[in-house]
């Protein structure tokens, strides 16, 4: 399709768009009296509108039934957390079995290394990418030392070439294969926070495989964004959490993904709680652990229902409209995006230098040289919510649930004018 930086052309794509009116679906916030240009559902989506409806619905079961909720609600708290299992599964390509909702992301990614990093005296490196995301980069150098390995030896960090700004596939390949038989654990993010790539987790994940290690996805920006299909990959485990394209509010619960050859097993090591124990025996209040035959054995506690409540909401709008349209909507919606920075840039003396790759999702990273934070802050007093990371780069993610093609167009105005005030 050929492109235009119009008003009237962004709106003939927004007629044209399947999921137009799932923009109505969402609260927006409002500067100067005008819904906001959202760019920031790579970092918490917005509320959907039927969200309180779940929420109140627990909250007066709570009310009317008090501790009978676990069993008479009309969604029993017991097993509420099962219903989340079907529609992820379907948003990261897994079996239902495999799927759990628990925690949140880094407390579940250190409860999976407990299983999934054994490490050995000759086996015992971890492969990460450079700079993963902080928590990840925290979590990883606290695991090692607390197997007694220093850090700096255990952890394979794999670095983006001089001069570039993404990790090339082969080089990751590479690095597993050259140090294949000291790597006990492959944990990369499938998603990088910082430039929006996207792993080619297919390659990865059977490289990985084929040295002997265990392979685990942090999927925190991908899930929800991209086509994922973990257990036809074979990856061992992944954790992502919920609240980013997933839209189910603030710091909430954490996914997990345990490949079904992991599961039923007594003897797996992992740390273990009553919820994980069969429902048949659970209230019998045995002295001995009766896991669960699915994912669900790795849960610790009972769940957080109003936790779980919003991301069940969102879900029914993944359930409704399918990975496979939101992907499509994404596709166009970024290109048109990444065409509207290439024509501003045409009209300004500022110089815009997108990091992203092509292999990506929802998100494009931004160099905007010639360019200070004084934009960013003109940007936000002007309705646009964006991303800031120093020294000059902005993430703009147009999310395909409720951005618009318009917003997309008016950004771009807002962009030019905020360049050429400054």
């Amino acid at each position: 399709m050929t492109f235009q930086n119009t008003l009237e052309f962004a709106r003939q794509l927004d007629a044209e768009d399947p999921l137009a009116s799932y923009r109505n679906e969402f609260h927006f916030p409002q500067v100067n009296g005008k819904d906001v240009i959202y760019f920031t559902g790579n970092s918490l989506g917005l509320q959907p509108k039927r969200t309180k409806q779940f929420v109140d619905e627990v909250m007066d079961d709570w009310k009317n039934l008090a501790v009978e909720g676990h069993f008479y609600a009309d969604k029993p708290w017991w097993d509420y957390h099962e219903r989340l299992a079907d529609g992820l599964s379907k948003v990261v390509g897994a079996k239902p079995e495999e799927i759990s909702v628990m925690n949140t992301l880094t407390v579940n990614l250190h409860l999976l290394m407990v299983s999934f990093y054994r490490p050995t005296e000759k086996r015992y490196k971890i492969l990460c990418e450079e700079k993963a995301f902080p928590s990840d980069q925290y979590m990883l150098q606290s695991q090692a030392r607390f197997h007694g390995f220093n850090p700096d030896d255990a952890i394979i960090e794999v670095k983006k070439r001089k001069g570039e700004h993404s990790w090339r596939t082969e080089d990751v390949v590479n690095a597993i294969q050259e140090n294949g038989e000291e790597i006990a654990l492959v944990l990369i993010g499938g998603l990088n926070y910082y430039n929006g790539q996207v792993f080619d987790m297919k390659a990865i994940t059977e490289v990985g495989k084929s040295v002997g290690a265990m392979v685990g996805w942090d999927l925190a920006h991908a899930v929800g964004n991209v086509k994922l299909e973990l257990h036809d990959w074979g990856a061992d485990f992944a954790a992502w959490c919920s609240y980013k394209y997933m839209n189910s509010g603030p710091g909430n619960a954490s996914g997990i993904f345990i490949h079904e050859n992991h599961l039923g097993k007594q003897d797996i090591p992992r740390f273990e709680g009553w919820w994980g124990t069969k429902k048949e025996t659970r209230f019998l209040m045995l002295p001995q652990f009766d896991p669960i035959e699915t994912a669900d054995a790795w849960q610790l506690s009972n769940p957080p229902i109003l936790s779980l409540a919003p991301y069940l909401a969102s879900l029914e709008l993944f359930e409704e409209v399918g990975m496979d349209q939101l992907i499509q909507k994404r596709e166009k919606i970024v290109s048109y995006l990444e065409f509207v920075l290439h024509e501003i840039d045409k009209e300004v003396e500022s110089t815009f230098e997108i990091i992203t790759p092509e292999d990506r999702g929802c998100q494009l990273s931004v160099f905007l040289h010639g360019e200070g934070r004084e934009l960013f802050d003109y940007l936000m007093k002007n309705g646009v919510i964006t991303d800031w990371r120093e020294p000059n780069v902005i993430r703009l993610a147009p999310t395909p649930f409720y951005c618009s093609f318009e917003d997309m167009y008016r950004f771009g105005q807002i962009l030019k004018q905020g360049i050429l005030k400054n």
